[in-house]
């Protein structure tokens, strides 16, 4: 018996209503076109959405970064993944560039949720088979799934744009304690560059107080990583530390813009030469400012759909 699909075709891409242009940019890459999606909002607001394709026997990915408002796109994302196992796709593979409720990944106080394993656990209770993350805030997160998830890092982007630049005297700089791993193969990629990490107190969320700095920045270029940016609380007060350690100039890199008030204000007041982020998460026109710099992930993403779909080796892309 033949099947549904045959090999060419069994590969379908859907985007949700988060970031069209990133799933856009994808398909391009892969040389194929979104699938048809008929999307649409009853009076009170619930979500309706149908396949407007036959995707029986095939292999869906499903592009929807949970960024604000994270609750209604969490939602579509799960509406998608069961419309998608209801309409008997061979096996469904959500694709998230941005993971959403990532920062309550473990228990730190008493009578608190770990929201990250609860929305792993929506999501596979949906009928995703599979997952493809992006900058997990935390790499522990992969094992909140039950399924298989694959997490690749935005930073090959960063890096090759900062080694176009050609900056001299670099340092990395991790804004905290947490960052290190990060920052420390982020500086390995960086030719070895110096390490130096940023000594913070957090007094409540998205409220940081800078204590002190380890490492030598004194004259040098430094560039702050971080998986986000958030208020962008954290990266401002590191860069006045660093700028009052001697450091000659500052930039700031995180793979996801969240850019949550105030964050413009602070990253456009002159504490950094030029913060540049990527396209995980749509940044709009108002959220603009002259030293900002968005990078495409499109291709990476492209390229680990494909080598998901043709089951061959993605471990190279996932450092």
């Amino acid at each position: 018996m033949l099947s549904a699909l045959s090999d060419n075709n069994r590969l379908r891409l859907f985007s949700g209503s988060s970031n069209p242009s990133l799933s856009q940019e994808v398909a391009r890459y892969l040389g194929m076109d979104i699938g048809p999606m008929l999307r649409k909002r009853f009076a009170d607001g619930e979500l309706y959405i149908q396949i407007q394709e036959s995707i029986r026997g095939g292999d869906v990915y499903l592009i929807q970064p949970c960024c604000h408002p994270v609750n209604d796109n969490l939602m579509e994302l799960l509406i998608m993944i069961d419309a998608c196992r209801r309409a008997s796709a061979r096996q469904i593979t959500a694709v998230l560039p941005y993971y959403g409720y990532a920062r309550a990944d473990r228990k730190t106080a008493g009578r608190e949720s770990i929201s990250a394993k609860l929305v792993a656990n929506l999501i596979t209770g949906a009928g995703a088979q599979r997952v493809l993350a992006m900058d997990l805030h935390s790499a522990q997160i992969q094992g909140y799934f039950d399924i298989p998830c694959d997490h690749m890092y935005g930073s090959p982007v960063i890096i090759d744009y900062l080694k176009n630049k050609q900056l001299s005297d670099l340092v990395v700089v991790s804004p905290d304690v947490g960052g290190v791993a990060r920052a420390r193969a982020f500086a390995k990629k960086l030719n070895d560059a110096p390490l130096a990490i940023i000594d913070k107190r957090r007094q409540s969320h998205n409220v940081a107080e800078v204590l002190n700095l380890i490492g030598d920045v004194d004259g040098k270029t430094a560039v702050l990583v971080d998986d986000m940016i958030d208020t962008a609380g954290t990266l401002s007060e590191g860069s006045r530390l660093l700028r009052a350690q001697g450091a000659r100039q500052v930039y700031a890199c995180a793979t996801h813009a969240v850019f949550s008030e105030p964050a413009i204000n602070r990253l456009s007041g002159g504490l950094f030469e030029e913060v540049i982020v990527t396209n995980t998460i749509p940044v709009p026109g108002d959220h603009h400012f002259p030293q900002l710099t968005i990078l495409s992930v499109a291709n990476l993403i492209g390229e680990a759909i494909w080598r998901i779909h043709e089951e061959s080796s993605v471990s190279s892309m996932f450092r």
